[in-house]
Order: structure tokens, then sequence, then C-alpha cells
């Protein structure tokens, strides 16, 4: 017995120690920085419009980098502040603690004026600001990490495109220990990303789900991290100025997702809000965030590659009965 309660105390003191080293060494971590690409990216109007048709389109940059009506429904972004930032993930959506968009537009003093075109790339791709704080993954770097490198400068284009906001953001505010794991979140990008062929329908879906961060909404969260193995399952409780929404599953489970979909229903669901050019009041209570409207403009062949490849991931049995539990 004596033994054992010695073995549980030097057990218990290693604990300890592992826990303090721990703690340590995450206090001390900076994220893997590499030096910023040094290359001014060429304006070209292709790239311009791809940029703007990617950051207003799929990746929906603006979304969260602008300020919103919230009584039109899709919640859209105000065209006169596309870029100003200031959308605050806090813990109403589940985040430990608060952090808000940035001011991407081309100001010098509270933007990306003074920033090099290499800094925004790292910046995107790679979690690491001009300053070399390591971004929390809301930004969602970890995705855009897939982006081909053409489509990458091509965003850089269309963000030196936008007029200059001067808007100051503050800096997130996150709980401890996220306040030193997103260190630990950034990774740079090494070798060349090449833009998949678009006749893969399946790798061309996944290029534009990943890009779109369809997983990012449709999966649930705790703490501000999706919960595993429940990838676009749905389910993700979310408190906005209307009331709360809750993520619809769009696994390819028969019962609670998407698996009784048929393809033409999926692209029909979408191509609905193509001709809505001005969007309407929203119903009461039943707003939402997704941007339908703005999804509605991508091609038939694209959305029919997007339900292509989710057809190809885990089915999860997630049976989401409400998507507006306060509406009334």
């Amino acid at each position: 017995m004596r033994i054992a309660k010695v073995v549980g105390g030097v057990l218990c003191v290693l604990l300890v120690m592992l826990l303090l080293g721990g703690l340590g060494f995450l206090r001390f971590a900076r994220p893997l920085v590499r030096s910023a690409d040094a290359a001014t990216i060429e304006r070209t109007p292709q790239r311009l419009e791809r940029g703007k048709y990617l950051a207003e389109v799929v990746i929906n940059c603006m979304h969260c980098h602008s300020e919103h009506d919230d009584k039109l429904f899709g919640w859209p972004a105000i065209r006169g502040t596309y870029g100003r930032g200031g959308f605050a993930f806090d813990r109403k959506l589940g985040m430990p603690g608060s952090v808000q968009a940035q001011n991407i537009t081309s100001d010098p003093e509270t933007g990306l004026g003074a920033w090099t075109d290499g800094e925004i790339l790292r910046a995107m791709r790679e979690g690491i600001a001009k300053n070399g704080r390591a971004l929390f993954p809301m930004m969602p770097y970890e995705a855009l990490r897939k982006m081909s490198d053409e489509d990458a400068r091509s965003i850089v284009v269309y963000l030196r495109s936008l007029p200059p906001a001067k808007k100051a953001i503050p800096d997130p505010q996150l709980d401890f220990p996220v306040s030193l794991l997103v260190r630990l979140a950034p990774q740079p990008v090494l070798a060349p990303v090449p833009m998949p062929n678009e006749s893969d329908h399946v790798a061309w879906g996944e290029y534009l789900v990943t890009l779109a961060g369809c997983v990012d909404c449709h999966t649930n969260h705790e703490r501000g991290k999706a919960v595993a193995g429940m990838e676009y399952g749905g389910g993700w409780v979310m408190t906005m100025p209307w009331g709360r929404i809750v993520t619809p599953n769009i696994s390819p489970d028969p019962e609670t997702g998407i698996g009784n979909t048929t393809r033409e229903a999926f692209i029909g669901r979408f191509k609905a809000f193509e001709s809505m050019t001005t969007p309407p009041p929203a119903p009461p209570g039943r707003n939402t965030i997704m941007p339908w409207v703005n999804y509605s403009q991508m091609s038939e062949a694209e959305l029919g590659a997007m339900y292509d490849y989710l057809r190809t991931v885990p089915p999860v049995k997630n049976k989401v009965a409400n998507v507006f539990p306060d509406a009334g």
C-alpha cells in the first residue's frame, strides 16, 4: 500500500510537471512562419474578374468582412461597406472569446494598404498576419491552403481594388488555453498548388466546397472547434440578431441529410434565387446567413460538381428538426 502511495505521488508530480512544461512550451511557442513572397502580383482584368467572383460569390469573403442588413433575406453584406470588417465571432456563436473580421480594404492604417502582396497571400493561406501574429482559424486559412496559386493571386488583385475605409478593428480576445493553442494552427504552403481538373467532377466539387467553407457552417461546434466526426452533419446553433438558427445536415445520409435529394433538385434550390437582384425582407425569425443569392450566381456545372462531391463524404445521422427555433 505504501509503495502504491509513493508511486501515485510520483505520477502526480510527473503529471503536474508535464502540464506545466506543456503550458510553458505554448507560452513561448511561435507559429511556423516563412518569409512572405516579395514579388508584386500583376494586375490584369482577368485576375480582377476572377478575384471578384471568388471573393463575392464562392468564398464569400465579403460576407464576414462587411456590415450587414439584418432585415433582408440572406443577411446580405451592404455593398458600400465591403471589406471594412467588424463582424464579431463571439460566444453567441460558440466561440472561445471574441474575434472580429478584419478590415481588408486598401486603407494603409487600418486595412491592408501597407501590406505587400506576399503578406496578404500568406495571411489568406497560412494564417500569419503582417506582424507575425497567428490568425484565429475562423479566418479559413486551413481550407484556403488548398486554393490554387492563381486563384489566390486573383483574390489579392481584387482586394487591392477595394476603396480604402478607415475602420480600426480590435485585436482578438481569446479564452485560455485557446489563446495559446492558436499559435500552433498556422502552417506554411511549401509547394505549388495547381487548379484541379474541371473534368473530374468530384475533385472539382471538393475544391469548390472547400473554398466555399460548407463544412465550417454545416458542422456542429464546441468552444469554437468543429466536432470531429460530425462534418457536414449540421446542428451548429448560431444566435443572430433575429434569433437562433441551426445549420441543416448536408451529408448524404438518406434520412436526415441530402441522401435522397437529386442532383437536379440540389442545383435548382440554388438557382431559384438567381433572379433575386434585390433581397426581399426576411420573414420574422426566419432569416438565414446562407448566402443563397450569392451562390445562385454559380454555374450549374459548379453546383453539380459540389453535389457530386458531397455525395462522397461520410453520411452523418443527425436530424435537425427545426432550423428556426425562435420563429413565431
